[in-house]
């Protein structure tokens, strides 16, 4: 049976299977006998971004719970974040969120959050990945009538405003914010403008289709010319769904994820709410934030690439601070995901009550050089079934000793292969980033 989700939900072309609008409606339909099979009323809210293809998977989606008998609200549209923590705080057994995060506009996404806001279990994955293999035929309304509720956004704002401590004030704060065109476009600027910033919103006008295209987390260099340009504090990039967020400092140096760990690591740690002495991260995060941790007596606990994963580990150690360098970083006493927005004000909470801009904040964090590349691949087969590929890691590795890292991993949302080489050398890491990349294309290259 194939594998429809990935390490965030399902992602795919939108109107091809598997977010063809049948198996769609065999999902909505699944997912309410999922729930009545636990013993849980089959209450679901939904939520999507600003993708055009949103509003029919929505509108497939409601159809085939409202087959089933289950009932739907609609946030309308909304981050993902939003959607994990509305299912907790109003009672919903699931919540949905139709959105491909950093993807293209013609791809789309279906991910699923429990009553506890969490992601769904690896089982209940595999139980709804059986029932849209069947394919049955599912009849659902003419025309589902469920509209979006504001009630919800305004208590996501509420939730955003009440976790923001504004100490001494944001003192005329200017901010750039990179919305993505996506689900941020709207509630970020009211948001931070409503909290005293001098707000320039860039990339908030969705139309459908310009999600993510050469703006957000993924393209932030047009974001570090705004804010050089128009003088200001800070920039922030999202993503189409916006769980996560990147940086530009005052200088116009655009800085990641790690340098967000490193950042609210010290000021929990500082304030004694970091619990563990520890900071969960993936392998993607550079070696450079793990000595910077060890200076500060903390210790980064790595784990594998998905946000899920991340949490999983957090959970397993009690800590709550976890993140990705992509940006994804979960503050687990406030929220069990990622959640660009409430990252973004956790770090002005920073700047604030230090009084110091994020060039400073970040000046005893010293990277590595990292390379990344992507491979698109034709097929996913495993690894080690690749004598070329493994004889390249082999001798990569090799090369780079103890003074480097290596990372080949599929992407699990899109036909790619990932390469992240790290080392002291910026030379001789690009030489051995290619040494991989060529065997990738060499065997599984499109």
């Amino acid at each position: 049976m194939q594998k429809l989700f990935g390490t965030d939900g399902i992602r795919a072309a939108a109107g091809e299977y598997p977010l063809d609008e049948p198996s769609v409606r065999t999902l909505g339909r699944a997912l309410v006998d999922l729930l009545q099979a636990e013993g849980l009323p089959p209450r679901i809210l939904i939520g999507r971004d600003t993708r055009e293809s949103g509003d029919w998977i929505e509108e497939a989606l409601i159809r085939g719970i409202s087959s089933a008998g289950g009932q739907c609200a609609s946030a309308g549209i909304i981050p993902t974040s939003a959607v994990s923590h509305l299912a907790r705080t109003f009672a919903f057994s699931a919540g949905i969120v139709v959105s491909a995060s950093h993807n293209p506009y013609k791809d789309n996404g279906i991910k699923i959050f429990s009553s506890a806001g969490l992601k769904i279990s690896d089982a209940w994955e595999d139980r709804l990945e059986t029932e849209i293999a069947r394919r049955p035929e599912v009849r659902g309304l003419e025309k589902a009538n469920v509209r979006p509720d504001p009630a919800y956004r305004r208590e996501y704002e509420h939730f955003l405003r009440r976790r923001f401590a504004p100490g001494p004030g944001p003192k005329g704060m200017k901010i750039v914010l990179d919305c993505a065109n996506g689900s941020a476009s709207a509630i970020a600027p009211e948001v931070f403008g409503g909290l005293g910033f001098t707000i320039v919103a860039t990339e908030a006008e969705p139309d459908g289709r310009n999600i993510n295209e050469e703006c957000g987390a993924l393209h932030p260099e047009k974001l570090a010319q705004t804010v050089l340009a128009r003088k200001a504090d800070l920039g922030i990039a999202f993503d189409g769904d916006a769980d996560r967020a990147l940086w530009v400092d005052h200088r116009g140096r655009i800085l990641s994820g790690d340098h967000t760990l490193f950042v609210l690591s010290r000021a929990m740690k500082a304030r004694g709410l970091l619990r563990g002495r520890s900071v969960v991260a993936t392998t993607m995060s550079n070696m450079g934030l793990e000595k910077a941790l060890a200076a500060d007596g903390l210790s980064l606990v790595r784990t594998r690439v998905g946000d899920k994963y991340v949490l999983e580990k957090m959970l397993s150690i009690r800590a709550n601070l976890g993140g990705e360098r992509s940006g994804h970083t979960i503050l687990s006493d406030e929220c069990p995901t990622g959640d660009g927005l409430l990252t973004a004000l956790k770090l002005l909470e920073v700047m604030v009550e230090k009084n110091l801009p994020l060039a400073d904040l970040t000046r005893d964090y010293a990277e590595y050089p990292q390379v990344l590349k992507n491979v698109r691949v034709a097929r996913k087969p495993a690894m080690d079934g690749l004598p070329e590929l493994v004889a390249a890691i082999a001798d990569v590795r090799e090369r780079l000793g103890k003074n480097g890292r290596l990372e080949v991993r599929y992407s699990g949302t899109e036909p790619l292969a990932r390469v992240m080489v790290e080392g002291g050398d910026e030379d001789l890491i690009e030489i051995l980033a290619a040494r991989i990349t060529a065997a990738i294309r060499k065997t599984i290259g499109v």
